[in-house]
Protein backbone atom coordinates (compact mmCIF):
# COMPACT_ATOMS: atom_id res chain seq x y z
CA UNK A 1 0.00 0.00 0.00
CA UNK A 2 1.17 3.55 -0.74
CA UNK A 3 4.32 2.51 -2.56
CA UNK A 4 4.93 6.09 -3.66
CA UNK A 5 5.45 7.28 -0.08
CA UNK A 6 9.18 7.37 0.63
CA UNK A 7 10.77 6.57 3.96
CA UNK A 8 11.34 9.81 5.86
CA UNK A 9 13.97 8.79 8.41
CA UNK A 10 17.72 8.28 8.45
CA UNK A 11 19.54 6.54 6.86
CA UNK A 12 17.08 6.77 3.96
CA UNK A 13 17.01 10.55 4.04
CA UNK A 14 18.63 13.16 6.24
CA UNK A 15 16.83 16.36 5.32
CA UNK A 16 13.10 15.97 5.87
CA UNK A 17 10.95 19.06 5.64
CA UNK A 18 7.41 19.61 6.87
CA UNK A 19 6.41 19.70 3.20
CA UNK A 20 7.84 16.17 2.76
CA UNK A 21 5.83 14.90 5.72
CA UNK A 22 2.66 16.64 4.54
CA UNK A 23 3.08 15.23 1.02
CA UNK A 24 3.34 11.71 2.47
CA UNK A 25 0.24 12.32 4.61
CA UNK A 26 -1.65 13.58 1.56
CA UNK A 27 -0.68 10.49 -0.43
CA UNK A 28 -1.86 8.28 2.43
CA UNK A 29 -5.23 10.04 2.73
CA UNK A 30 -5.70 9.88 -1.04
CA UNK A 31 -4.98 6.16 -1.02
CA UNK A 32 -7.26 5.18 1.84
CA UNK A 33 -10.10 7.50 0.82
CA UNK A 34 -9.96 6.62 -2.84
CA UNK A 35 -10.13 10.31 -3.76
CA UNK A 36 -7.35 12.21 -5.50
CA UNK A 37 -9.28 15.39 -4.81
CA UNK A 38 -12.36 15.28 -2.60
CA UNK A 39 -15.73 16.72 -3.52
CA UNK A 40 -16.48 20.06 -1.85
CA UNK A 41 -18.71 18.39 0.76
CA UNK A 42 -15.80 16.12 1.77
CA UNK A 43 -12.98 18.68 1.58
CA UNK A 44 -13.03 19.63 5.27
CA UNK A 45 -12.84 16.02 6.46
CA UNK A 46 -10.10 15.29 3.91
CA UNK A 47 -8.04 18.31 5.00
CA UNK A 48 -8.47 17.46 8.70
CA UNK A 49 -7.23 13.94 8.04
CA UNK A 50 -4.17 15.21 6.17
CA UNK A 51 -3.35 17.59 9.04
CA UNK A 52 -3.81 14.92 11.72
CA UNK A 53 -1.64 12.43 9.87
CA UNK A 54 1.01 15.09 9.24
CA UNK A 55 1.15 15.88 12.97
CA UNK A 56 1.22 12.20 13.97
CA UNK A 57 3.98 11.52 11.43
CA UNK A 58 6.09 14.43 12.66
CA UNK A 59 5.67 13.20 16.24
CA UNK A 60 6.67 9.68 15.20
CA UNK A 61 9.72 10.81 13.23
CA UNK A 62 10.80 13.06 16.09
CA UNK A 63 10.57 10.19 18.57
CA UNK A 64 12.36 7.46 16.61
CA UNK A 65 15.82 6.41 17.65
CA UNK A 66 17.79 4.84 14.82
CA UNK A 67 20.41 2.30 15.82
CA UNK A 68 23.90 3.52 15.15
CA UNK A 69 22.76 7.13 14.86
CA UNK A 70 23.91 9.74 17.34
Amino acid sequence: MCRSIKTLRPPYTEDVTQDDVRAAALQYVRKISGFRSPAPHNAEAFDRAVEAITQASEELLGSLRVRGAR
